[in-house]
């Protein structure tokens, strides 16, 4: 995934946008005329680029409270959360205020739902969203860049979400922050300190470009397995909610959910029926919702190869079966 996707919004009111300027011309005009001629070209491009987008973003915020019962039925494990995202809208509703989200770590195990729900909230919302996963990270400077002083250096996630995309309060999701490997001479999530106070992030600056970024309007979701790998300062800049696996009626529903959606999405779905058998759901109620859309694919297509409009249980790929190795057998 890119580090600005743009996606639609679904369940949102039409949005509200501003204009905000996430850095000053000036300030990358200064850093230009001060390169050598002939000397760091991927930073001469990066400000001339600067200069020619202009610092000005959208941000955005829905017109009205949304409308989110949608998202309380597709995501039912995330009631709290979603509790809190709603008062936090509410408070600007009405008002001139911007968009404020407090920063949130959500806690599960794996296949929960966890970026899936960071994804939808970027479409609530109407913003876009940036999405750095932390556990294929090898080096410390991913989030803050690393200085052009250094061969291969470039910007980091945060600045290329605000520079290269259109919103000026993008979700950013840290993606299994647990996992982040620190290293002996930089701190993977070293920047976070700054980035996830409101005061700080109004001038953060990314080691590669040297310019001012006012990040203070991201709106910040980490996911985490296990909070303890994580240092308290961060933990403390956050709203921390543990999010548990839907309970087996829940699950149900989110499958069902999930094979009408498929079923609409395609054009062979017609030819299947409007609604799976219960004990077909009754499988799925075992499965993680990250585990649905893989099974009901292996479904729909074995139901296809014995010509059934009808999904049957034995459609459904083993459950906890795992990959074979491919290879020569001795």
């Amino acid at each position: 995934m890119s580090s600005h996707e743009l996606v639609p919004v679904r369940d949102a009111t039409i949005p509200i946008a501003h204009m905000r300027s996430v850095y000053r011309v000036s300030d990358v005009e200064r850093r230009l005329d001060k390169l050598p001629q002939k000397e760091h070209e991927h930073l001469r491009a990066t400000y001339e680029r600067m200069i020619e987008r202009g610092p000005e973003r959208f941000q955005v915020k829905p017109s009205g409270l949304p409308v989110m019962a949608a998202l309380y039925d597709e995501l039912p494990n995330f009631t709290e959360v979603l509790d809190d995202v709603k008062r936090q809208l509410a408070l600007c509703e009405d008002s001139r205020d911007a968009l404020e989200i407090t920063p949130m770590l959500l806690l599960g195990p794996p296949g929960v739902g966890k970026t899936h729900f960071a994804r939808r909230l970027s479409q609530l919302l109407g913003t876009g969203m940036g999405f750095v996963a932390m556990s294929s990270l090898t080096a410390g400077w991913v989030l803050s860049g690393a200085s052009s002083q250094w061969k291969g250096a470039r910007a980091g996630k945060v600045f290329e979400t605000l520079v290269e995309g259109q919103y000026a309060n993008p979700v950013i999701v840290v993606d299994e922050i647990d996992k982040a490997s620190a290293e002996s001479t930089y701190d993977p999530l070293g920047s976070l300190y700054s980035l996830l106070e409101h005061d700080t992030a109004g001038s953060f600056t990314d080691e590669f470009a040297e310019v001012p970024i006012d990040a203070s309007q991201v709106i910040w979701v980490a996911t985490a397995n296990d909070e303890r790998a994580i240092p308290e300062p961060i933990l403390n800049r956050m709203n921390v909610y543990t999010v548990p696996a839907p309970d087996r009626e829940a699950a149900r529903k989110i499958a069902l959910r999930l094979y009408a959606s498929i079923r609409a999405e395609h054009d062979w779905g017609e030819r299947f029926e409007p609604e799976p058998p219960e004990a077909v759901l009754d499988r799925f109620a075992e499965l993680a919702p990250r585990e649905m859309r893989r099974a009901w694919m292996t479904a729909f297509g074995n139901a296809k190869l014995d010509r059934r409009s009808r999904i049957e249980v034995r459609d459904l790929p083993e459950l906890g079966a795992r990959r074979s190795p491919i290879g020569f057998v001795h």
